[in-house]
């Protein structure tokens, strides 16, 4: 049996968070309510477009890299939401297009980067330590 990986949760968490916030964003700049349902009426078909994305490239395999991970979890959350909103009538004008691609690209690429770029760092300084002792 597979033992649990812990960056596995963290990363589906924040990347749930994140497009929840993008969705809690986007109400808020056009001062729309409704709280919890609004909320989900926005937020469903990115989160389930973030879903597809994830299967196709078997995300838990590498939870945290920028590829293929957060790419497919970008391109999958954009178009698979886009596509949805389409399906079930909601709006997909051409500027919220862009703006979804900017945000959600910002919000899950940009986590994983500072989550690899911070553990390089963290990385290199053990590798430091470890010198200096063993010198």
């Amino acid at each position: 049996m597979k033992k649990f990986h812990p960056a596995l949760a963290a990363s589906v968490v924040a990347d749930v968070v994140l497009i929840l916030l993008f969705a809690a964003l986007g109400r808020n700049s056009h001062d729309e309510s409704e709280a919890l349902a609004g909320l989900w009426h926005t937020a469903w078909p990115f989160l389930a477009g973030l879903a597809i994305g994830w299967v196709v490239v078997a995300g838990w395999r590498r939870p945290t890299a920028l590829a293929p991970t957060g790419l497919a979890a970008w391109i999958g959350t954009v178009a698979g939401g886009m596509i949805l909103r389409v399906v079930v009538g909601q709006g997909t004008a051409f500027s919220f297009i862009i703006v979804a691609t900017c945000f959600v690209g910002l919000f899950l690429m940009g986590w994983r980067a500072v989550y690899l770029f911070v553990g390089r760092r963290v990385r290199d300084h053990r590798r430091r330590d470890e010198h200096r002792l063993s010198a």
